[in-house]
């Protein structure tokens, strides 16, 4: 067997997905860290534009709303035009959002140009991940979504540390960077073979196929949720946590680091079972798994127990997400699958925004274990949500084997 036939694309799309996949992570890597570690934690940048850091926080939270916001219309937009056109025009929007920047010298101009940035950016997450799900095989999906977006957000930790290395550097040389990353980002979208990614015939949503849209979508978006919310919980609190129980960074860096193995080491195997039909099983199981475990760090036990317990809360997340990505792609119809990924990206992101204050207001109320057992509460409500709820995704999947598939032109 060559290597073509062991990937889990279908004949003639693994470059497509690659070129994709490029883009997004080009343009992650200057979102991520061009706002608040850079423009709001250099000195000179902020006396060049004569803005306080305060603005620069506000901008940050604009370009997060628009992208959630317009997360859904970009779905939309990649059924109607088709992915390789939403792409161009959305890292076009990007480009031009941060070739105005030298010009943000009032708070109003730089909130604009980070809005117009979100809005660019809002079809590459969506794009991507739809690309992903309708090129693989039905037997690969939930693992193949995985990889994809866990190798993608790898550039999120990138540009945090790589543009925060670059406090002192000149504005300039940090806008030339920002601009060579989105232009290589756009010619990635030009590059997109459009027959590869053209995808099946897609539905208008009107009248009842956005009703049977919606109402497979909605059972979906609990999980989508606190995907992102157990994910961003700790953001703002995980330093505070370690202080307030002694331990040093390189000591809950360890503990997150044995969680993070475990995970990595654990997807395949959960991931294979999941794009075996069992997606719901492997669901249930990961969020009653982390659960589990965030109740027990909620004890607030000592180091060595901290790591058994990171152990299973890194199970936990390796049976979310690849059963995650193949109870999506079973649940939803593939013509109507890109307008879906971008509600479902939406909600998302609202995880994303809300939960570091979720966190934060946990800690100051109840202190140091406030977190996790949030954390441990709110994954619990899902796993029971998603044991109720296990005929009517089993009659969802029954329904879209019976219809015809169509096949990526």
């Amino acid at each position: 067997m060559n290597l073509r036939e062991r990937l889990p694309f279908q004949p003639g799309t693994a470059r497509a997905v690659v070129i994709a996949a490029l883009s997004l992570a080009a343009a992650e890597f200057v979102r991520s860290g061009l706002y608040l570690p850079y423009l709001g934690q250099s000195p000179r940048v902020q006396a060049q534009l004569d803005l306080p850091a305060t603005v620069v926080g506000l901008a940050w939270a604009a370009h997060v709303l628009t992208d959630t916001v317009m997360r859904g219309p970009a779905g939309l937009l990649i059924a109607r035009v088709g992915l390789r056109w939403a792409m161009i025009a959305g890292t076009a929007v990007s480009l031009l959002a941060i070739s105005l920047l030298p010009a943000a010298h009032s708070g109003l101009t730089l909130l604009l140009i980070a809005a117009l940035h979100g809005v660019g950016f809002s079809v590459m997450w969506p794009g991507t991940m739809n690309l992903t799900a309708d090129v693989t095989r039905q037997t690969a999906q939930g693992r193949t979504l995985t990889v994809v977006g866990m190798s993608v957000s790898s550039m999120i930790g990138l540009g945090f540390f790589a543009y925060g290395s670059l406090r002192a550097a000149p504005p300039e040389q940090v806008y030339l960077l920002s601009l060579g990353a989105l232009i290589l980002s756009l010619v990635m979208a030009v590059l997109l073979p459009a027959r590869a990614v053209r995808g099946p015939a897609r539905e208008a949503l009107r009248g009842d196929a956005l009703k049977a849209t919606l109402r497979r979508v909605t059972p979906l978006l609990p999980a989508a949720l606190m995907q992102t919310v157990t994910l961003s919980l700790f953001g703002q609190v995980l330093y505070k946590i370690a202080d307030a129980l002694s331990l040093s960074t390189a000591q809950i860096v360890s503990v997150l680091v044995v969680g993070g193995a475990v995970a990595f080491a654990c997807i395949p195997l959960l991931g294979k079972i999941a794009d075996r039909g069992r997606a719901v099983p492997v669901l249930i199981g990961g969020y009653a798994l982390i659960a589990a475990g965030m109740l027990g760090l909620a004890a607030l036990p000592p180091l060595w127990a901290m790591y058994p317990l990171a152990a299973l809360v890194g199970v936990g997340f390796a049976g979310v997400q690849p059963g995650w990505g193949a109870l999506v792609t079973r649940t939803l119809p593939a013509a109507q699958r890109p307008a879906a990924w971008g509600v479902l990206m939406t909600v998302e992101n609202g995880g994303t925004a809300l939960s570091p204050l979720l966190g934060v207001l946990a800690f100051e109320r109840f202190g140091a274990g406030g977190p996790f057992g949030l954390a441990a509460g709110l994954a619990t409500l899902v796993t029971a949500f998603y044991l109720l709820l296990r005929p009517l995704f089993a009659r969802a999947a029954q329904e879209q084997e019976a219809a015809p598939q169509d096949a990526p032109a």
